[in-house]
């Protein structure tokens, strides 16, 4: 498995040299859009080096494909020289830059953070309620407002988002100002429609049709569906805490909802396909093989699905014991869980989308001026 902990300045000359030895050969164009990019090249800067790692989707075709991987001479490992270049220019447009080194260390960066964050919300509960409302049985309306009142709950949850919203809203325009910077206006309007089917449909996840080595030399669509699959999930939770702020704001009804309510409804769906999708990718992680791998990179992947499995677990886990003793806990641990999730968003996996949209963007920008400039002169 490929480390990636090399100088900044050598990873980056190896990643140039992969790159020239593919130009070369291009056996693989077809697999991914990273090869259409970098036909006729000879040269990488920094900035085409962050914007292609970022282009590639991990499937591993290439690798699989090579002929120059180990134990040829020229050692040819892109898959694993991408993963550890993307995941440094994670770390490189982050805002604010002090937290840059939590790329590094990613496992040990997030438990400190959640933790840190899950004490300090049981600790605010344990010390501002009285015991019968934290460890009495309750499910009457407005029984989670009893145990942390909704304006400290909305205002907790509000302000971590919005400092996660930033913080990679920032992040990401830092990065597409470095990997576009002179992208033609007509150019990347007639891309939006293309690259924004590439985006939701995660086509690129199909190694150029016939799926991801996700594991080994056979091909699949596992790791498209687990996403396609992780995502719908995540959107029945969204609307199920949409539907909830409805019901609470428009009909003046308060938390927790009967079992057959459309937000209690929506969240448990939500909640069981997500944890679908996060458990097949976490099986695919796990049955990978390491050695076209980002060690580093893995274990990125790895916490990002554990928090978000956490998270999803405990709001099951809370619907399912809310009218035991062990609600007040059950959902003072979710919460925190939530507001660490949310305030370890900008230094976690979560900024592959945004930064993998803005390279999709520009690979759409630059076929599209292509397209023009092969069209005759009709002057």
């Amino acid at each position: 498995m490929f480390s990636g902990e090399m100088p900044t300045d050598e990873l980056t000359a190896e990643a140039e040299r992969v790159l020239r030895i593919c130009t070369a050969c291009m056996y693989c164009d077809g697999l991914c859009p990273v090869f259409p990019a970098i036909d006729g090249k000879h040269r990488f800067d920094l900035s085409d080096l962050n914007y292609l790692a970022n282009l590639c989707h991990n499937c591993r075709g290439c690798w699989y494909a090579c002929q120059y991987t180990p134990p040829h001479p020229f050692a040819v490992n892109l898959p694993a020289t991408l993963a550890a270049v993307r995941r440094r220019s994670y770390a490189d447009y982050l805002w604010p830059a002090a937290f840059r080194r939590a790329f590094r260390a990613p496992v040990a960066g997030i438990v400190a953070i959640v933790s840190l964050i899950m004490l300090a919300t049981l600790a605010l509960v344990l010390m501002s309620r009285p015991p019968a409302a934290l460890f009495g049985a309750d499910d009457s309306e407005g029984a989670f407002y009893r145990v942390l009142p909704w304006s400290v709950m909305a205002g907790a949850a509000g302000a971590s988002l919005l400092w996660a919203v930033g913080c990679i809203a920032l992040a990401t325009l830092r990065f597409w100002r470095a990997i576009a910077p002179d992208v033609p206006r007509g150019a990347l309007l007639r891309a939006l429609a293309p690259a924004l089917r590439d985006i939701v449909t995660l086509r690129h996840l199909g190694g150029g049709g016939p799926g991801c080595n996700d594991i080994g030399e056979r091909t699949s669509q596992r790791r498209r569906l687990f996403h396609h699959v992780m995502v719908a999930g995540f959107a029945g939770t969204l609307l199920s805490t949409v539907t909830a702020a409805i019901y609470h704001h428009g009909f003046g009804v308060a938390a927790p909802y009967p079992l057959t309510s459309l937000p209690v409804l929506l969240g448990l769906v939500g909640g069981v396909v997500m944890l679908a999708g996060i458990g097949g990718l976490l099986w695919i992680e796990y049955r990978a093989d390491s050695e076209p791998a980002d060690r580093t990179e893995v274990a990125l992947n790895v916490a990002f699905l554990v928090l978000l499995g956490l998270v999803t677990l405990s709001g099951l886990a809370v619907l399912a014991l809310r009218d035991t003793p062990a609600m007040g806990l059950l959902l003072a641990g979710h919460l925190g869980l939530v507001f660490g999730l949310f305030l370890v968003l900008p230094f976690s996996k979560a900024v592959h989308a945004p930064f993998r949209a803005a390279a999709l963007l520009r690979a759409a920008a630059e076929k599209a001026a292509a397209v023009a400039r092969r069209k005759p002169d009709r002057g």
